[in-house]
Formats: C-alpha cells, sequence, structure tokens
C-alpha cells in the first residue's frame, strides 16, 4: 500500500505560487488578445467582402483543427529563431513565456471568434436597421449598438472559454515552462513525492475552476431574471 507523505508541500508553496502567477499570466493575457483578435475575426466572418470572411472562416477552421499541444510546439520551435533573425535578438534569449502567450492566444482567438460571431448573430436584425435609420454608419452601428447587446449575452461563455483556458495552461509542460503545473511535477520528482504533489495540484485546479464555474452560473442566472 502506498504510504502518503506530504511533507513536501508546505516547503514547495513558494514555488508552486510563482508556478501559479505564470498560469494566471498566461490565462489573461491569452484571454484578453483573444477576445480582440476574435471580435475582429468575427467581423470578418460576418464581412460581406469575401477576402476577409475567406480568411476568417480559413483561420478559424485550421486553429479548430489542430491539437493545442502542436500549436504550442509550433510556437516554442519557431517563433524564438523568427524574432532573432527579423530583429536580431540574442541567442539564447528565453522567448517561452512569450511564446506560450502567442501560441494560446492565437488559439483561443479562433473559439472566441465563434462564440461572438454567434453572439452577433443573436442581436435581433431590428438594432442595426434602427441605427440605420439614426443615421449611424455600420461601424458605429456594430460599435455602439450591436456589440455591448452581443457581449453582455455572451460574457458567460466567455468566461467559460477562460476557466477552460486556465486548466489547458498545464500544456506548457512541452517547453519545459515551470508552470503551476509543471512547477509541481518538478517538485514531487525532486522530492520522490509526484503522486502527492500531483494531487495537491489537481486539487487546487478543482477548487479554482469549480468555483469559477459557480460564478459564472451564478452571472448567468442574474442575466435570465435581469
Amino acid at each position: 500500500m502506498y504510504d502518503f507523505d506530504w511533507s513536501s508541500v508546505p516547503n514547495a508553496l513558494p514555488f508552486l505560487w510563482d508556478g501559479m502567477k505564470i498560469s494566471l499570466e498566461i490565462t489573461v493575457s491569452a484571454v484578453l488578445f483573444g477576445i480582440v483578435w476574435g471580435t475582429l475575426l468575427a467581423l470578418m466572418r460576418l464581412s460581406s467582402v469575401r477576402f476577409l470572411s475567406w480568411f476568417a472562416a480559413g483561420y478559424v477552421n485550421l486553429f479548430r483543427a489542430v491539437p493545442l499541444v502542436m500549436v504550442l510546439l509550433w510556437f516554442f520551435l519557431i517563433v524564438p529563431h523568427l524574432l532573432e533573425s527579423i530583429f536580431g535578438f540574442p541567442r539564447g534569449t528565453d522567448m517561452r513565456l512569450s511564446s506560450a502567450i502567442a501560441g494560446f492566444a492565437l488559439f483561443e482567438a479562433a473559439y472566441y471568434s465563434e462564440i461572438i460571431r454567434a453572439g452577433i448573430q443573436s442581436v435581433p436584425k431590428g438594432q442595426m436597421a434602427a441605427a440605420s435609420a439614426l443615421g449611424m454608419t455600420y461601424g458605429q452601428a456594430m460599435r455602439l449598438v450591436v456589440l455591448p447587446q452581443a457581449f453582455r449575452n455572451m460574457v458567460p461563455l466567455l468566461l467559460t472559454q477562460g476557466i477552460i483556458l486556465f486548466q489547458d495552461t498545464s500544456l506548457v509542460y512541452v517547453s519545459a515552462l515551470a508552470d503551476f503545473f509543471g512547477a509541481a511535477y518538478k517538485v514531487g520528482d525532486r522530492d520522490g513525492r509526484l503522486v502527492e504533489l500531483l494531487l495537491f495540484a489537481g486539487a487546487v485546479y478543482f477548487v479554482i475552476c469549480f468555483t469559477a464555474s459557480r460564478i459564472v452560473r451564478h452571472y448567468q442566472s442574474k442575466l435570465r431574471t435581469a
């Protein structure tokens, strides 16, 4: 029978916290950039300009058809070399965090794009017609009338996708980046207590994601009753 020993956990907390900060930094950065780029992609997808619509559709289909871990590997292996050759960065510069943020952001933008596109299409078409009747341009109507209503409807889905993204940050192990999961793995491997550290990491992920999910559900119920 396995003899559990949790003594490594208290001493590892500072190192685990450093890893958690990396996970949160990746999550927040990727969510913000993903929503901005995803909004632009959604608008291009709905555009009457065929080239923009095809570009957005191709982008979304590409990233949704490729495993996330493969995207992270692409950025980890390719982006640093491109930056070194284009901008003259010194060889050996640690770009693991930047590569991870870029990979997650561009990947998540494809999913945010579909959420935002559905949110825009959920706004009654009469809203756009009313804005046009008031003399607004298409851009003004979209920015001032349609998108605010769409985002209000989309907030629960956007937050849920952010929770999924936080869980997926554990995949940065492919670049040996010490996020929360990577930090727990390294400490457990070093101290010979891998089972305990991974169980602790899993419990932390569960508490954070479950709490965030309950908050999102509460917010969603308030939207329905508003």
